[in-house]
């Protein structure tokens, strides 16, 4: 795959390649990987974010371990290659697809080992192939949703950058604009990583989507003005009755967007659904450093010395507050646990 259908994740049959997202817009910079201890790490440090992505790459990973594991005897192996994938697995606990990927690609460890590896990078290549494909299904399904002249605002970013290509909500919207529906699009920064202002606007603009940015706080505001119809996210993980958990500041969204009467659809492939968690409140939130929050971008402090912090990454937001849940195998509309299972029954 090349970097403009996949900017964020390279595979060339030898080594992982990252886009560095902690150094977009200013830099373009790839890293390349070939310890699963890296990747893992390259997860942790947002190297690579947004969970499609994190699951791409946790496969590829899975990949790195078995060929750096492959002179050890099968028994060591398989003892040996557990042990890399459950640090794989630790490095971000609120993304499910990170679980999903290591649990598929584990599925392919049977028959003869001295072809697990073929099977294992086939497998991680069908992901990232499969991931691209469900995203641009998404597109189409989600923006039949939006009329004509319509603006909308998105939160973080859920885009090529966060996905094997494409993009979740930022693929509703790229198909939204080439359609002709839309009148603008709207980004929320999204503190304390910017990553609206950052990642989004970059994406957006690299195909001459234009985009204006506002103030986390701002997006009551800008619906309160009627310029906005729909809100349009993604997600980190979905539960079975429909919660969904996504970046910190998307429950706020979503509730102001109900006071404005302005829809609000959640776009995610079915990976994302967690299935044995029953409600929003049995997802884990993440919580990073404070000290996220004391500066900007890692650079100098700008809060107060004695200030404590609190830096959830993410919260959820209940079934209740979104309208439409837009999956590869379909759309879900005031999604429940009856019409979540169903996703998976047809």
């Amino acid at each position: 795959m090349d970097r403009r259908e996949s900017p964020a994740i390279q595979w060339d049959g030898e080594q992982l390649i990252l886009l560095d997202q902690r150094r977009l817009p200013l830099q373009q910079h790839y890293i390349s990987y070939h310890e699963v201890a890296a990747v893992a790490e390259a997860i942790r440090d947002m190297v690579v974010r947004g969970a499609p992505a994190i699951g791409v790459t946790a496969a590829y990973g899975v990949v790195l371990a078995a060929k750096n594991r492959q002179s050890d005897s099968i028994t060591s192996w398989r003892s040996a290659l557990e042990a890399d994938l459950q640090q794989l697995a630790a490095a971000r606990p609120t993304a499910i697809n990170l679980h999903w990927a290591i649990e598929r690609m584990k599925s392919t460890l049977e028959g003869e080992p001295e072809q697990w590896i073929a099977r294992l990078t086939r497998e991680a290549e069908a992901i990232h192939r499969e991931d691209i494909e469900a995203c641009k299904t998404m597109g189409r399904l989600g923006a039949a949703y939006i009329d004509t002249g319509s603006g909308v605002l998105t939160h973080c970013n859920a885009g090529a950058l966060a996905t094997g290509g494409y993009g979740t909500a930022l693929g509703v919207i790229r198909a939204a604009w080439e359609q002709q529906r839309l009148a603008a699009v709207y980004a929320d920064e999204t503190r304390p990583w910017l990553q609206g202002a950052r990642l989004t606007a970059w994406e957006l603009l690299q195909d001459e989507i234009p985009v204006s940015l506002l103030v986390d706080g701002a997006s009551s505001w800008l619906m309160k003005q009627g310029k906005v119809q729909w809100v349009v996210v993604g997600s980190d993980r979905i539960a079975a009755n429909g919660d969904v958990a996504n970046k910190i500041g998307t429950y706020s969204a979503a509730i102001a967007a109900r006071h404005h009467g302005v829809k609000f659809m959640v776009v995610a492939p079915t990976s994302t659904i967690d299935r044995n968690v029953a409600t929003g409140e049995e997802i884990p939130i993440e919580a990073r450093a404070a000290e996220e929050l004391f500066s900007c971008l890692q650079g100098e402090r700008i809060a107060a010395q004695q200030a404590d912090g609190w830096n959830p990454v993410f919260d959820v937001t209940p079934a209740a507050l979104v309208d439409l849940i837009v999956t590869e195998r379909g759309v879900v509309e005031q999604p429940n646990r009856e019409k979540i299972a169903a996703l998976f029954s047809e």
